[in-house]
């Protein structure tokens, strides 16, 4: 199964992945593009620069995370009423091996 699209069926709840450095966060748009993700204007994800937390949506899309969700993923493990799910991509990479 799909790195990204596993996460979504293993979690339930807003999904934040945090991306430690510039290759983690590379793979991590080449994954969602490959995997079908776009951003919510419809535009593909490796058109973009990845940020160090991105949000990945259950309609396939991915956006950026604002103020609000960057200081809840620093304090919080929910944001409104779902739960948060704070997932380090860099674990994910290693733990799936490279594709």
């Amino acid at each position: 199964m799909s790195r990204i699209k596993k996460l979504l069926s293993s979690y339930e709840g807003r999904i934040y992945v945090y991306l430690h450095d510039n290759s983690i966060a590379q793979q991590f748009m080449i994954d969602a593009e490959k995997e079908g993700f776009k951003f919510c204007d419809g535009e593909k994800p490796t058109q973009r620069i990845p940020a160090n937390i991105m949000a990945v949506n259950r309609d396939n899309t991915i956006n950026y995370v604002g103020t609000n969700g960057r200081i809840a993923y620093q304090v919080s493990n929910k944001t409104g009423d779902q739960t948060l799910i704070k997932i380090d991509y860099r674990n994910i990479v290693i733990s799936m091996g490279e594709e």
